[in-house]
Order: C-alpha cells, then structure tokens, then sequence
C-alpha cells in the first residue's frame, strides 16, 4: 500500500512517497507547483495555503483551505487538492486572481497566492451571498465575504487595503464555474493509508477498533489529526517517528449530537466545523472560536488534538472547564467518562493511558446564563494567550447559584479557579462580591514571567477579567431594561 492517489487541479496524480514526513507543501512544489510558498513552516503567514474538498455535512462540498506546510501529504491520500495554478492560469484569471490584479493586491507577489487561496475558499462558501447587505462593516463586505477567512495570511509589503478591495469585489461564481459545480457532488471519502518510508510509517486504519488496536501494539506511536501541532514539530524541530497514525477521517470521531442532556464533539472534528454545527448555541464556544487562531489553523486544528496535547497554553481548555466538559477516552478494552477538570496531571501529561484516545468531549446541559472568554495577547488575532479566562456562571434573581471559571496560562495545566469559584456561589451578582472576587482571581494559579508577559501582569489580567465580565453583564442588563 506505499502508494498515494491524489487529484491535484482536477488530474489523477499516483506517487511512491521517499519520506513519511514529506509535507505537502515540499511535495508540491517539488512536483512544479511553486505558487505554494514557505514562509514560516508553522502556519502562521498562509503563504502556503491551499483548497481541499471536504464534506459540507449534507452530502455536497465545500473547498476549505488549510495550510500545506503543516499537513504530510500522506494524509490527502484519495483527496482532491486545489492550488493557486488549478484556479487559473495567465490566459484566463480565476474572478479572485482578477480583482487582486484590479485592486492592486499584490507587490513583491510572495504572498498573493496564499491569499488567492484563502479568498477563493471563502468565495465558493454557501450563503456568502445572504449575507451581502451593501455597506462594508468591520469584517464584512457588501458582499458578504467575512474577511476572517484572511486571518491566517500576512502581506508584508503591498498592504491590507486593496487586499480587502479585492475580496469586498466579488461577486457570486459564474453558472459555468468548474469549481462552483463541484460543491453539488460528496467531497472524496476517508482512505486507507499505509505508507512504509526510511524515515517512517504513516498509517490511517479504517477504523476506530483497527486504530485502537494498532495504538495498543505500539504505544509509542504519534496520533495526528489535524496536524497542526506536529506540523510544527516536523519543521521546526525536525522530530521524526517511527510511526504516526492519523485519525481525522475516522468516522466514528467525526460526529456532533446537540441532545437533550449533552453536547457531544467527536474528537477528530475540526473547530471550523464545531463553529458551523452549533452555530452560536453555546455562547462561550462561540466567543472563542474566533479567537483561536486563525481560519487556516481552524480549517484542520481538532478539538480533541487541542486537548491531546496537554498544552497550558490552549484556548480550548479553559472555556470547556468552564463549560464543565467530561472526555470520553476509548481503548480496547472499553471506554471511561473523565472530567477534564480532572485530566491534566501535569505540564503536557495526563490520566491518558498509551492504548487510549478521546473519542468524545461531552458538555452538559443546561449552559450556564453568563458566560465570557477573555484572551490575552499581544495581538488580537492569530496569537498565543500570555493569560485565556472562560466564566460560566448561573445568575438568577441578582444572585450567583453557580460558577465555574477556566484559566490558561497560570500554571503547568489549564486549571479551575476554584477558590474564586466558592466564593462566588451564593453571592450577590454585585459589585463588593466582584472585587473580592477579583482579588481572589489574581492568586489563583502559580503565573511565571517569561516572554509573552511577566507574572504580576498575569496576575492583574486575572483580576480584571472579572470586573470585565462584570461590566459587560450589568451593561447588557441595563440595554434590556
């Protein structure tokens, strides 16, 4: 099976990878296709941006960009890959490669084929048209096009505006547009990969017991979802294994149930699709999503590989501590319930024994009535937290009947506040329990200094993230009266 299929710009391409590890993008450019560039080899410039069809959820496709430099190209086996050639070509210019020419969207040109990429992904979205209204709002055109789908490409040189220019142009695909048609048909199904190379195995199992099985005999082995991590450990830190098994087309952690008693995220499904599915139903979620990265990262990051990685610093932790989350790991030998409160051991470990996964993140319900998730950063987008708070309180009658408050960044783990909790609970909603609450908040956690902040202004962000959250709520309850 050392053998990978791909359709890349509509043609059948067969290879016989060298390298387990080879991303796509070496392996496109390697194969002439060099309007995919390297700019930062961790997904944060978009300079290597691509179009992927993947399921839209209802039986058609939509074409999603990712980050090639992240992504091996073992994993797009049986997947049907776009670049920036496969839009147009000098003789006739794809309508986005058109309006950045018009608009003056492109200078030294390194960039510009990222963010011919990106913006086409976002042209060729369902709906984008509904959402037109004529007048230019702080990150929506006239035309509807959300300029977050830019968030994760930078241009050093010609500058944001015609940029946005160009995207704020368009107009809706032609009747004959290849690509547009496309999205009438299913998106290419999961594949079964085994790729044996010198510098490894690449294997994606067919099934969750076929992966649960191959984990158990090779404890050891790297799981991969989305990639957006390793990624980052291949590039940059050149870490090479003997085995790596993807799990992001497993079927079984694809799904998301909005019940009556839980909501439940499989593991391998990706924040863009959480964002898509819940559609603002959780308030909190949706106040962070936007927040995590960028569109490019989202497109492939999982909220189990968020998770998995254990990292301190993850925004995903803090708001699903706050949501009072509970994982449901799965190995051969059953499946146990874990509150994520209780899953963290220490910096990047947790109770996940070597034979297990998350299968799961359960979030029960009724959700909380006040809910805030505050990241602090150096920018406002696209950056990693020095400070992430998530609030999840239950004010009824100007009194706090319940609370639960996530932090990342304090500490070796995400942790719960819980000092500042108990505090809360049984309180009035009110000024004197907010800033004895805030004085609480700062010391909870152990917050060192080092290069994204110091730890006295850690401690302060935690402090004021509560009269922050206090302000917004009495701001909103005072528009409702």
């Amino acid at each position: 099976m050392d053998r990978l299929d791909l359709t890349v710009n509509g043609h059948q391409r067969t290879m016989v990878p060298d390298a387990a590890h080879t991303t796509a993008l070496d392996w496109l450019r390697n194969n002439g296709l060099t309007g995919c560039k390297e700019g930062c080899a961790e997904g944060e410039c978009g300079a290597c941006a691509v179009l992927v069809a993947q399921s839209d959820g209802d039986g058609g496709t939509t074409w999603t960009s990712i980050n090639a430099c992240l992504v091996p190209i073992a994993a797009l086996d049986g997947q049907e890959i776009i670049t920036s050639e496969g839009l147009g070509s000098p003789d006739k210019l794809h309508p986005v490669q058109e309006r950045m020419a018009v608009a003056g969207g492109s200078q030294c040109g390194y960039c510009t084929p990222g963010f011919v990429c990106s913006m086409a992904s976002e042209f060729y979205r369902r709906g984008r048209g509904a959402n037109a209204t004529g007048a230019t709002g702080e990150s929506h055109g006239p035309n509807g096009f959300d300029l977050h789908s830019l968030s994760g490409n930078l241009c050093r040189c010609t500058g944001y505006r015609p940029i946005r220019d160009a995207a704020y142009a368009l107009a809706e695909p032609d009747v004959d547009d290849a690509l547009a048609a496309r999205r009438d048909r299913p998106a290419p199904g999961p594949a079964l990969t085994d790729v044996q190379a010198p510098d490894g195995r690449f294997v994606r199992p067919a099934t969750l017991a076929d992966t649960l099985a191959l984990r158990a005999e090779n404890p050891l082995a790297v799981v991969v979802a989305g990639s957006t991590d390793w990624g980052v450990e291949v590039n940059i830190r050149g870490r090479r294994e003997r085995l790596v098994i993807a799990i992001d087309r497993l079927l079984e952690l694809g799904t998301i149930e909005f019940g009556d008693e839980f909501i439940e995220i499989g593991a391998a499904v990706s924040l863009s699709e959480v964002e898509r599915f819940l559609a603002g139903r959780v308030p909190l979620l949706a106040e962070l999503i936007p927040q995590f990265a960028s569109r490019l990262i989202r497109n492939r990051a999982t909220i189990g590989g968020n998770l998995g990685t254990g990292s301190p610093i993850g925004d995903l932790a803090p708001a699903l501590l706050a949501l009072d989350a509970r994982l449901v790991l799965a190995s051969p030998g059953g499946e146990r319930d874990v509150y994520l409160s209780e899953y963290f051991t220490g910096y990047r470990t947790s109770v996940l024994r070597p034979d297990e996964l998350i299968r799961l993140i359960r979030i029960p319900l009724p959700l909380a009535h006040l809910t805030g998730f505050h990241k602090i950063t150096k920018r406002r987008f696209d950056d990693i937290s020095s400070v992430a708070v998530a609030f999840a309180l239950d004010v009824r009658n100007g009194l706090v009947h319940d609370a639960r408050i996530g932090l990342g960044g304090v500490a070796a783990t995400p942790l719960r506040a819980r000092a500042t909790e108990a505090l809360l609970i049984g309180q009035p909603w009110g000024a004197q329990t907010v800033h004895r609450a805030a004085a609480s908040l700062a010391g909870e956690g152990t917050p060192m200094s080092d290069h994204r902040a110091s730890a006295e202004y850690r401690s302060i962000m935690l402090s004021q993230s509560i009269l922050k959250l206090f302000a917004q709520s009495t701001a909103t309850l005072g528009a409702r009266a």
